[in-house]
């Protein structure tokens, strides 16, 4: 991009990866999914802060599927309303991005 981007916000190395991914893969995300989570160099993911606050904001926003790194130990429940799928990996998360995206191109469109 020209003049770059900077992004402060932790949590948004996998919506990052994910357009970088889908635009070389030539494949688009289905657009009421987000995707929250910061990568490791190893590739995992980590939970960033406010995940619930992040999740009902997201709800509020339209989304209906949230892809979000495996919680390692249960804390609050995830809000209701919004289907959340929980990935340890990148590989995992743009794994499911693309499901996602192949289910809702096999969907019969309303005439």
């Amino acid at each position: 991009m020209v003049g770059g981007l900077q992004i402060d916000e932790p949590a948004a190395d996998l919506a990052i990866a994910m357009a970088i991914a889908s635009s070389w893969k030539d494949i688009s995300v289905k657009a009421d999914a987000v995707l929250i989570g910061e990568i490791g160099l190893a590739g995992e993911l980590r939970m960033p802060g406010q995940m619930q606050a992040r999740l009902r904001e997201a709800q509020k926003l339209g989304f209906k599927t949230a892809i979000v790194p495996k919680a390692l130990r249960k804390g609050e429940p995830y809000p209701s309303g919004i289907e959340i799928i929980e990935v340890r990996a990148i590989q995992q998360a743009l794994d499911a991005a693309f499901a996602i995206s192949k289910e809702s191109a096999r969907e019969p469109r309303p005439a």
